[in-house]
């Protein structure tokens, strides 16, 4: 009854400061993405896209020399996917959602940022652990690390009487930590970590990494429950052992080599070898060093942008991934690659895929940016002519491009389905999939009026062209199943 209690109250006053909910959803939808049986690409690109910082990190992650063998030059989260696996990019999703959130709703308390900043360094424990190995693992291992640091961060940061009660306990009555939550929460910190692993949906083996590493425990663990412990509990005290306020060197250097010997045979790592990367690791957090891997993109981000590439050389990238891929590949991820591709070289509002159904309708399959999976469900029209410039589209076999989306005249071309779900339009592209000569599919992209008038350029509209033109491969060799079920 008091976890209960305490549980309910937390969560209440998580969801009065507004941005829990938010974190909430992604999570699950993140989760959701990863769980889907036909890999629900388009949600997870969705959650990587809509946060800069993060969509960065993927393609860096993507980029770097360990995948470089894939092809190297990947420009899009899709893929990126296609490279990195669902599993890797969902569990570096989650891992940075989680930081994220912590970092935005941070008080503005020395004690908090203390907190978090020995959580943010536990995960680089981990993932400097894990780097020399499989990737899905080694991300899977950074989220259950920052997991195990939930149940406190919420503590701290949302019972904020809570957390005095417990820190003078420790203080005045002399208990350990542990104690001192047990005896004014009437619950763990795991325990309290546990329960958000529950309602965000993390899958039982997060939750069984979060747990205490118990060196003879056998039968009840899998050997990946048990990796995934001692690399979180590892982690979690390396942090404490560095993040120690008034430890000497010597003695933060004995702890580590204490704390390696214990957990080397666990690890699968030499025990000197385990000391020596805790130890240098030590001693590049003394130039504040261990932030690096966080905060990078976010103090680059400008320079970043002002970097990118131009629009034909985005949309090139796109077909050239689109090229390697076999014509039998499957739908979704394909016009996903396809979609964010036109979506990032030419820096449209929104994208959408329109695709025929056997009943002679085109419908909203995916798409991307601002308001698209609200607007999706009413976004159709039938194949029937009509005079407007959608089935002006379809007739055709190169792409139309309408410069002036609120001239008067064009207006009267316009379906009201869709001026219904856009009225912020400036001027979009329409470009016609064909197979089996006919379209059978529409990809649309547009400017919104907040964005400065633009023109799609010659170039620009002959490489749009060509990546329709490839997609039409992929359709042509699409069982009518699969149209359906997009």
């Amino acid at each position: 009854m008091v976890k209960a209690a305490l549980l309910d109250k937390l969560w209440a006053r998580m969801s009065e400061r507004g941005d829990f909910p938010m974190l909430s959803q992604s999570l699950r939808t993140t989760m959701a993405a990863m769980k889907n049986d036909d890999l629900d690409f388009t949600g997870l690109v969705q959650v990587v896209l809509s946060d800069f910082a993060l969509t960065q990190k993927v393609l860096r992650l993507a980029n770097s020399a360990m995948y470089m063998a894939f092809g190297g030059n990947i420009t899009t989260v899709t893929r990126a996917l296609m490279v990195l696996g669902m599993d890797a990019v969902g569990h570096l999703v989650v891992g940075l959602k989680l930081v994220d959130h912590f970092q935005h709703s941070a008080p503005h308390r020395i004690d908090a940022k203390l907190e978090l900043n020995r959580t943010m360094l536990s995960g680089c424990v981990a993932r400097k652990l894990t780097e020399r190995g499989d990737l899905r693992d080694g991300e899977e291992a950074v989220v259950c690390t920052l997991m195990r640091q939930v149940g406190k961060l919420l503590v701290v940061f949302y019972l904020e009487a809570e957390w005095e009660q417990i820190r003078q306990k420790m203080r005045i009555g002399g208990l350990d930590e542990a104690a001192a939550c047990a005896a004014v929460l009437g619950v763990t910190y795991e325990e309290l970590g546990e329960e958000a692993a529950t309602r965000w949906r993390l899958p039982e083996t997060i939750r069984a990494g979060m747990g205490t590493y118990e060196a003879d425990a056998t039968d009840a663990h899998s050997e990946q429950g048990q990796w995934l412990r001692a690399v979180t509990n590892y982690s979690s005290e390396v942090a404490d052992a560095l993040s120690a306020a008034g430890a000497s060197e010597h003695a933060r250097e004995a702890r580590l080599s204490e704390l390696a010997h214990r957990y080397s045979r666990a690890l699968s790592t030499d025990a000197e070898e385990l000391a020596a990367m805790s130890i240098a690791l030590a001693s590049e957090e003394a130039g504040e060093g261990f932030m690096r891997e966080i905060y990078e993109l976010r103090a680059n981000a400008d320079a970043i942008a002002r970097a990118s590439v131009d629009a034909e050389t985005r949309i090139e990238a796109g077909l050239e991934d689109l090229r390697a891929l076999p014509s039998e590949n499957a739908l979704a991820p394909v016009l996903a690659l396809a979609s964010e591709t036109v979506l990032a070289g030419l820096n449209f509002t929104r994208t959408i895929v329109f695709v025929r159904q056997a009943s002679a309708v085109y419908k909203a399959r995916l798409g991307f940016g601002r308001d698209v999976e609200r607007a999706l469900p009413s976004l159709s029209f039938k194949e029937a002519f009509e005079p407007d410039v959608f089935h002006l589209a379809i007739a055709n076999s190169v792409g139309i491009f309408i410069e002036n989306a609120r001239d008067p005249k064009m207006i009267a071309r316009l379906p009201l389905w869709y001026r219904q779900a856009f009225d912020d339009v400036r001027s979009f592209v329409l470009l016609p999939v064909v197979a089996h000569q006919s379209a059978v599919a529409l990809l649309y992209g547009d400017w919104s009026l907040e964005q400065a008038p633009r023109k799609i350029s010659q170039t620009q509209m002959s490489a749009l062209n060509e990546l329709a033109r490839e997609l039409g491969r992929f359709f042509a060799h699409a069982p009518a199943k699969e149209l359906e079920t997009l």
